[in-house]
This record gives structure tokens, C-alpha cells and sequence, in this order.
């Protein structure tokens, strides 16, 4: 029943071909064409549109917990950089006898702070499948143990939104330290190859992107299926009504950690093909302003949509783009500017919006009867 009605709708349909045909197009128009020819896709647009898909993949993963869930995560962003992270340790065990100071064991970081042996937790960070499992293992770890206490503890609306922020803050404050052996402030960056690929050659950008496009599809595919399924619909009824779901004999703290829980291991995913595509990660990651833009992102495309939400991703980060080399010093002022203006006028979002009219009931035109009776 499910499969039948996953792809119900031309925007979910339009959204996965759209998905495809940037998956095939982009790189065979990268590789594929000479740079002299006018339809050439240079590298750095490449990456340009991996990382946006990277931050749809984010958005999605935030709009399946505050669209049909009703929890307003402002920490998302530390999922998303806990993936990077772990993404990140393994590029750097790959570095080897190449880095700055030559030690195969320790990254050059290590090295420059007389570090004289491998953290523990660095262990098993040279193997991809171990750092793979690690991308998702760790937000959804942290997710699980967060959402145990906090939703079995009835904590929500405003306070668990702050109590997120305080989250991302805290995780900050700590990867800025240098003991914690992630870098400090530099973060991890100077990456060389992944899976025996060099990571700046123009394949290898190619199919990280191609890799963030089946990601991306498949994301949306799995959330899709989780909202038209029982457990959405028990989603959307804790979202409009949790006391009276909780009356009715539904845990509904399991179902909120674990939806909160699945969103963190798509947000560490988005996170970790991130980080080899612009090459660096950092405690910069965790501020609580890349989670509040995230939060802007589904809003403006609109929330309670999965569409809407990577459209908003793509969208407000084009134009960040654009603004950011235009006019750098308004951008903040910019982005307010948006959020409030969405508030005000397009409080469902653009596809929210758009939908909602287009699903607007026609009423019947009336007979020449009822016509004259209105009359008299």
C-alpha cells in the first residue's frame, strides 16, 4: 500500500526526475565537453550544486521532524556536522606519509600540538566502511539519547527549540578546543583521496556528486515513506494534537525519537558528502546561525511539503551565493528580511502555497432555479 502511494502526486514524481536528470546531466556536461564549449558545466559549479543538494538533503531531514512532527529542531546543524566530522577523520587518516610532516599514524595537526599517539577514537577511521557507519551511528546516537530524555520528559514547543540551540552551542564551544583532537579552530581540512580517488580531480567531483544525488532521492524517497504511512499519520496527529494522541494510548515519545532520530542519521549523511566536496570541516559547522538558516530554508519553501523543503534549500542558498559576492554586507540583513516577509505573506511556504491553491475547491455554478430563488 505504501509503494502505491509513495510517488502519488506530480511533484514528488517531478522532484525525482529533476533529481536524475542532474545526476546524469551535470557531470556528462563537466566531463563530457570541452571548457571552450558554451554548454561546458566548469568544476567549482559542480561543487556549487553538491553542496546546495547537500543542504536539500539537510533541509528534508529537518522537515520530516518540524513539518509533520511539530518539533522545531534549532540543532540540526549538529547532526549535519557530526557527519561531516566523521567523514572528515577518515580523509585525514588517508593523508598519510604526504602530509606537511610526513607521520602516516597522526594528522599534521597532531603533530604541530606534540601529540605522540593516535586517539582512541580515531581507531578504525582509516577503513571507509568504518567511517560510513560511524556517519550515521553517531547523530543518530546522540539523536536517541537526547530525544529519550527530553520527549519521555514532555518537554516541548519553545523550551525543547532552545534546549536544541544549547545543544549545537555546547558541541561549538567543545570542538574549538584543541585537547579534543579534532583540530580546534582549523578543523580538518588538506585532503588528499577517498577510496584511493584523489579528491580534487574532476571524476572524482563528478560521481561525489552523483553520490549526493542518489542520497538526496533516496531521502526523500524514505521520508515520503515514512509520512504516508500509519506511523505519519500518528506523526501529524501528534503534531496537531499530542495530548489527545497521548489519551488515545499512543506512546508518543517513541514515535517522536524515533522520527527525530531517523532525521539525524539523513542530516549526518547530508554532512558527510559535504565535507569532500568543499574540502573542510570545522567547529564554524555547529554554530546555531546554520541551524536557524536551515529552519528559514523549509520555511520558505514550505513546511509539512519534503518538496518544498529541498526547493527552500536550493533557493535561499542561490541567492545567498549571488548576494554574498554582490553585496557581502547585506546578506544578514537580507536573510531577516526573508524570513519575515515569508512569515507575513507566504506563511505556508512557496509550495505550500502553491498547492493549497491549486487543491482549492471550484464551487458549482448554480441552476437558473436556485439563481432566482437567491434573488427573491
Amino acid at each position: 500500500m505504501v509503494t502505491r502511494r509513495l510517488l502519488v502526486g506530480w511533484t514528488g514524481i517531478a522532484f525525482l526526475a529533476v533529481v536524475v536528470a542532474l545526476a546524469v546531466l551535470v557531470p556528462a556536461l563537466n566531463l563530457g565537453l570541452p571548457p571552450s564549449s558554451r554548454f561546458h558545466v566548469p568544476t567549482h559549479i559542480v561543487v556549487l550544486l553538491g553542496k546546495w543538494l547537500c543542504y536539500a538533503l539537510l533541509a528534508i531531514s529537518l522537515d520530516l521532524v518540524w513539518g509533520y512532527c511539530g518539533i522545531l529542531s534549532l540543532g540540526h546543524g549538529a547532526f549535519f556536522a557530526l557527519g561531516g566530522y566523521a567523514m572528515g577523520m577518515y580523509l585525514m587518516r588517508q593523508i598519510g606519509t604526504r602530509g606537511v610532516y610526513g607521520n602516516p599514524l597522526l594528522p599534521d595537526f597532531m603533530v604541530f600540538l606534540n601529540w605522540k599517539e593516535l586517539p582512541w577514537y580515531w581507531y578504525g577511521f582509516d577503513q571507509f566502511w568504518f567511517a560510513a557507519l560511524m556517519v550515521m551511528l553517531v547523530p543518530g546516537a546522540l539523536a536517541f539519547l537526547f530525544g529519550w530524555f527530553a520527549f519521555r520528559s514532555r518537554v516541548t514547543g519553545v523550551y525543547l527549540s532552545i534546549i536544541t540551540q544549547a545543544l549545537t552551542y555546547a558541541l561549538l564551544l567543545a570542538f574549538f578546543r584543541n585537547d579534543m583532537g579534532f583540530g580546534g579552530n582549523n578543523g580538518l581540512t588538506d585532503f588528499r583521496e577517498i577510496l584511493g580517488w584523489g579528491v580534487r580531480e574532476p571524476g572524482t567531483r563528478a560521481a561525489l556528486f552523483v553520490a549526493t544525488c542518489v542520497a538526496l532521492a533516496g531521502g526523500f524517497v524514505a521520508a515520503r515513506a515514512m509520512v504516508v504511512s500509519r506511523l505519519g499519520l500518528v506523526l501529524v496527529a501528534v503534531r496537531d494534537a499530542e495530548s489527545r494522541t497521548r489519551f488515545l494510548g499512543w506512546r508518543v515519545d517513541r514515535f517522536k525519537v524515533f522520527v527525530f532520530t531517523a532525521s539525524a542519521v539523513m542530516a549526518g549523511i547530508a554532512g558527510a558528502l559535504y565535507v569532500p566536496q568543499v574540502g573542510i570541516i570545522n567547529p564554524s559547522e555547529f554554530a546555531p546561525t546554520n541551524s536557524i538558516e536551515a529552519v528559514i530554508w523549509v520555511a520558505v519553501g514550505g513546511r509539512g511539503t519534503l518538496v518544498g523543503a529541498a526547493l527552500g534549500a536550493v533557493l535561499v542558498n542561490g541567492f545567498k551565493t549571488w548576494l554574498t559576492g554582490a553585496f557581502p554586507e547585506v546578506w544578514l540583513f537580507a536573510l531577516g528580511a526573508l524570513f519575515v516577509a515569508v512569515t507575513l505573506f507566504l506563511p505556508k511556504g512557496i509550495l505550500g502555497t502553491l498547492g493549497g491553491r491549486r487543491r482549492r475547491p471550484v464551487p458549482p455554478t448554480p441552476t437558473p432555479a436556485e439563481s432566482r430563488a437567491a434573488a427573491e
